[in-house]
């Protein structure tokens, strides 16, 4: 499925900003099952644009400086990509967790791609005992990997209510755990730090759903947003299996992966510094459409 991707972030200021510089990693980047086509970039009132280095994760990162006073500030990324993805299904020759577990420790890999990099806490998901223990119901050392994957996903979906009112952007795991209530963002770091509990390698993924569905099926939760959701690597010959807590569902064609990291500071779309004073507004809004259903 080839998708066209709008994502317009517009921020409004009580007092004209003096200063600002952003880094934006909104270009979604090369992936298994993915390739992007084209990418344009737009911002308004103008700025100076600098490519950075990602400092962790696997991201696009560019650096944005809008030196002359704003009272706004739009920042619109479009993109054609093309996700050719399927449904991965369990198999009773995939490795065990617990040969997961040890593959990821023994890895020699040094690349951003790498488990060992995954495998530990980070400054927004830390382990958790209660978390643990929760997770650990699903993740018997002997069960494969992609079967206690999905069933883990499945479960915060069952468990878990969608509540934007529930959890902040900053709500720490602990937190969305407690009340059973949250975001995308708080499903996906649940599942992560009970992952990482367990000692398998997991990351955070950022990207987008498809807006509208195929005809006959429900609308997924998330999409209009960036959505977040969980890579777990599954060895060697398999890799990274993105999991959907927030659906219960696998990464597959409707998901566009954007960037990925050890947690949402990693790969924040947006973020930076302002100088100024009083009160910000920012509206974010997303498209994902399929071209075929553009052009008809």
């Amino acid at each position: 499925m080839r998708y066209a991707i709008r994502h317009v972030t517009r921020f409004e200021y009580a007092e004209p900003a003096a200063f600002a510089r952003c880094n934006l990693r909104l270009k979604p980047i090369h992936w298994p099952g993915q390739h992007l086509e084209a990418y344009d970039l737009s911002v308004e009132p103008g700025g100076h644009t600098y490519p950075a280095r990602a400092e962790a994760g696997l991201a696009h990162v560019l650096r944005l400086v809008v030196p002359e006073p704003a009272r706004t500030l739009t920042i619109e990324s479009t993109a054609t990509v093309m996700v050719d993805r399927g449904i991965p299904v369990p198999d009773a020759s995939d490795p065990t967790l617990a040969e997961i577990a040890a593959a990821a420790r023994g890895s020699r890999d040094m690349s951003a791609a790498s488990p060992a990099n995954y495998l530990f806490p980070s400054p927004l998901i830390p382990i958790d005992e209660e978390i643990a223990r929760w997770c650990a119901q699903e993740l018997d050392p002997g069960r494969g990997a992609l079967e206690a994957g999905i069933e883990l996903a499945r479960r915060i979906q069952r468990e878990f209510s969608f509540d934007p009112t529930a959890t902040l952007v900053d709500t720490p795991p602990h937190e969305a755990f407690a009340k059973r209530g949250g975001v995308c963002q708080d499903f996906a770091q649940i599942m992560i730090s009970g992952l990482r509990a367990a000692g398998l390698p997991a990351a955070y993924a950022s990207g987008y759903l498809r807006t509208l569905p195929p005809p006959g099926q429900p609308r997924l939760v998330g999409a209009d947003a960036t959505h977040a959701w969980v890579l777990l690597w599954c060895g060697a010959e398999r890799g990274w299996i993105g999991l959907d807590p927030t659906n219960g569902i696998w990464m597959a064609s409707d998901h566009v992966l954007m960037a990925v990291g050890r947690d949402y500071a990693d790969i924040a779309p947006i973020d930076g510094i302002v100088l100024g004073f009083g009160a910000q507004k920012m509206d974010v809004s997303v498209d994902v459409e399929p071209l075929e259903q553009v052009s008809a």
